[in-house]
């Protein structure tokens, strides 16, 4: 899986991260105005519906109401976007010698702690040429979605400090939790120019424990510049495994694993 060139990412930093708060506002206004002119039969169905696509864009792991989301490279050529989130990990010596064996790269999204706590983990995916996003300081899968505005941006800044302070290098994309990012994201993502990065193949193989299963999802989703969404670190055990198949179905359909710039 030769590399032959990177491939460029758009760089979608938030402009205007507040602009939600302007729309929720004028939307309450309308709702107030239903409910006063006819009742509670009409103002409530209104309530209800103008929360709808706030709720929608914060579940939705690839809505860019809140802010711009990368999905996929802009490329018509066969490359896809490995992305690797949770670690670094047990996994992560291994997931990289599976890397070289393809003469493959990827991005990995990493947990704050988790780096701070192995440094040389990252020292090392780092030396090996690949790429390294931030993906939240303590990982609260559960209750990301709803983190305050204070604690959303310790989250995002306190790795942004490890990561430079382990790399000598600030990283300019992040993933969410689970995907999901409420409206507090963006704001932190604006001062810090940076990108947040979603997906377009995935095999959730996070709990997914049949690797051959994991690399049949992600093959049916392939197309030139997909962003493939990878884990390591999980409990069953076998994300190395799942990596391998993945990358021998990539090899197979003529895809180059790639990291952007």
């Amino acid at each position: 899986m030769a590399r032959m060139h990177q491939v460029l990412a758009p760089r979608r930093v938030p402009r205007r991260p507040h602009a939600w708060a302007w729309c929720l506002l004028a939307s309450q206004a309308v709702v107030a105005w239903l409910w006063w002119r006819f009742g509670w039969e009409i103002g409530l169905p209104a309530m209800v519906a103008s929360h709808a696509p706030f709720w929608w864009a914060t579940l939705v792991p690839d809505s860019a109401l809140f802010s711009p989301v990368v999905r996929r490279l802009p490329t018509d050529a066969q490359v896809a976007w490995l992305t690797i989130d949770d670690g670094p990990s047990a996994d992560t010596r291994a997931v990289l010698d599976v890397l070289d064996a393809f003469d493959a790269k990827a991005t990995f999204f990493l947990v704050g702690e988790r780096a701070r706590a192995q440094p040389a983990l990252v020292h090392e995916i780092a030396r090996r040429g690949h790429g390294i996003g931030n993906h939240s300081a303590t990982h609260p899968q559960a209750w990301f979605w709803a983190l305050p505005p204070a604690r959303m941006r310790a989250e995002i800044e306190r790795t942004q400090a490890t990561l430079r302070d382990l790399t000598g290098t600030t990283p300019h994309w992040f993933r969410a939790v689970v995907g999901m990012a409420n409206p507090f994201v963006a704001p932190v993502l604006k001062a810090h120019g940076m990108t947040r990065v979603a997906w377009s193949a995935r095999g959730y193989d996070a709990f997914a424990s049949d690797p051959q299963r994991v690399a049949d999802r992600i093959e049916r989703q392939l197309s030139p510049g997909a962003i493939v969404l990878l884990h390591e670190g999980a409990k069953h055990g076998r994300n190395v495994d799942t990596l391998r198949a993945v990358l021998e179905r990539l090899q197979a359909r003529g895809y180059r694993a790639v990291v952007p710039d």
